[in-house]
């Protein structure tokens, strides 16, 4: 009873201050209606990650220095008989392998089109003025005006012009080319103007996996960027003795021939030159010169126009395990002697078939094609060491390098020593699967007939092929050639090195002993 007035009291003032709460409310709630003030929201979704890197301060400080390069030349008036044949193939030798090379990695395909260039049909214009035939990209290496552009962009052009990142077309000399890495340089006459250039990148520092800017012209459009990455260093494609390509997957079309490809220093990592496409268009496989190869051929040519390169004189061919093994070599490095020329610098120092050569200078030889850029590396005249290993032990012979001759006047048309028909009763070698005869001409064994399913067919041996040699020992009966066997398996070796003779140049094959 006594509690009574205070549960009373106590009820009173929580209904007092509820109805002060919803006054409360209702006065704000009548506000923001009154004043239409918009209601509190959320705030937008912010995801605080790491940055790709842009590359917007590379290509704007590059860009000046890459131009788009335009290519003319003087063309007589041809019969519209209808015929195609403006693909450029009319001076190819008449190789398979060399013509699938220049459509897939030039850019012939379906479409038509040579990679790095824009081909226009220049038929029937009857007066014999320049005509564009081509466009591809450069840049430049040297404020007064000398820019580094792709051999097949301009190999058949007369006349040259540069359009510059802020539109100016200028007329350009062509100083040199150098077809075997595929490299060219012009000179602009900017009238006492200097241009704003870019330089090499030490290359070796390049790895698999780094960023890359990739500027130039494709399809004509004008200064284009794409980026990638470094997808992987030493790429052969059959593209000659100096292939060494880096490969990147940045986008590279037609007409980006002969443009730069930059690490994100703004420094030239290598040249579009070549890529791989089915169709015509980039399928991200793309390879550039490196900047260590194009370095000192821009230096030489900027010099004398040309590049002079140190000659062996010999043919070779790659060490594969076999012939290691009937060798008696450790490992398959270096380059196999297949032929010493007659009258080249390695025959006159002692260099004989069947050397293998290991180190020059006391620099190791990986693989033929690491020989022909060392010794291309040299200039004529040079000395070099060249330690090869010959009847089962290193020798060291000193060579006085010559000049490497033009393409075209290293191919012989002499036919005196070509090998007549066999005559000759056959033999049969049953342990090697070959049948074989003895040659009318010169020395050796001529090949009449091949067990298919002998390890010498594997190898390739063919009817006509002449066995010259077994471990370098001259073969000229079929005892030759069984002793040959017997001694190399005397000495402990699974296999015997033949020396093959076929259209008048040498090869060596590894063949097991004892085995059909």
């Amino acid at each position: 009873m006594n509690n009574a007035p205070n549960s009373f009291a106590s009820t009173r003032k929580r209904l007092m201050a509820a109805a002060a709460s919803l006054a409360v409310i209702g006065a704000v709630g009548t506000g923001a209606l009154a004043t239409g003030t918009a209601p509190v929201l959320a705030d937008a979704v912010r995801v605080e990650a790491p940055q790709v890197p842009s590359f917007a301060d590379v290509v704007e400080h590059v860009s000046p220095a890459v131009v788009s390069v335009k290519v003319k030349a003087k063309i007589q008036p041809t019969a519209d008989d209808g015929s195609d044949d403006q693909d450029g193939f009319d001076n190819l030798p008449d190789n398979p392998q060399l013509r699938r090379f220049f459509k897939e990695f030039r850019g012939f395909g379906d479409q038509g089109g040579q990679f790095g260039m824009r081909r226009f049909d220049h038929r029937n214009h009857g007066n014999g003025q320049p005509r564009p035939i081509a466009q591809g990209s450069g840049f430049f290496i040297s404020e007064d005006g000398y820019l580094v552009t792709n051999n097949h962009v301009v190999s058949e052009g007369s006349d040259f012009s540069v359009v510059t990142n802020d539109g100016k077309e200028l007329d350009a000399k062509l100083i040199g080319t150098d077809p075997r890495t595929d490299l060219a340089v012009l000179k602009v006459d900017g009238g006492g103007n200097k241009f704003t250039y870019v330089d090499f990148a030490d290359d070796s520092k390049i790895r698999i996996g780094d960023w890359v800017v990739a500027v130039g012209n494709p399809f004509g459009l004008g200064g284009t960027v794409t980026a990638g990455i470094v997808s992987a260093r030493g790429r052969d494609i059959g593209a000659g003795p100096y292939d060494d390509f880096i490969q990147i997957d940045a986008s590279v079309n037609r007409g980006n021939s002969g443009g730069p490809t930059f690490n994100l220093n703004g420094q030239v990592i290598g040249i579009n030159t070549a890529i791989f496409s089915p169709s015509g268009g980039s399928v991200g496989i793309a390879f550039d010169i490196p900047a260590s190869t194009a370095k000192q051929v821009v230096q030489d040519l900027m010099k004398s126009g040309s590049v002079q390169r140190g000659w062996l004189g010999v043919e070779i061919q790659p060490v594969t395990s076999d012939i290691a093994e009937s060798l008696g070599l450790k490992s398959d490095k270096g380059a196999l002697v297949s032929s010493a020329q007659d009258g080249g610098p390695g025959k006159k120092a002692g260099i004989v078939a069947g050397d293998v050569i290991t180190q020059i200078d006391g620099k190791d030889v990986a693989s033929p094609k690491e020989l022909a850029r060392m010794i291309g590396a040299f200039a004529p005249g040079k000395s070099v060491d060249v330690t090869v290993w010959r009847n089962g032990k290193d020798e060291t012979v000193k060579v006085d390098l010559g000049t490497l001759p033009a393409s075209d006047k290293q191919a012989s048309n002499d036919d005196s020593n070509k090998q007549s028909a066999p005559a000759a009763k056959a033999d049969t070698l049953a342990d090697l699967g070959l049948t074989v005869t003895k040659a009318e001409k010169g020395k050796g064994l001529v090949v009449t007939d091949v067990d298919p399913d002998s390890d010498a067919a594997d190898r390739g041996i063919q009817p006509g092929d002449v066995i010259t040699s077994i471990n370098s020992n001259d073969v000229n009966t079929t005892d030759d050639v069984s002793k040959a066997m017997t001694d190399a398996a005397k000495a402990g070796r699974k296999a015997v090195l033949m020396q093959i003779t076929r259209d008048d140049s040498n090869r060596f094959v590894a063949l097991p002993v004892g085995k059909g």
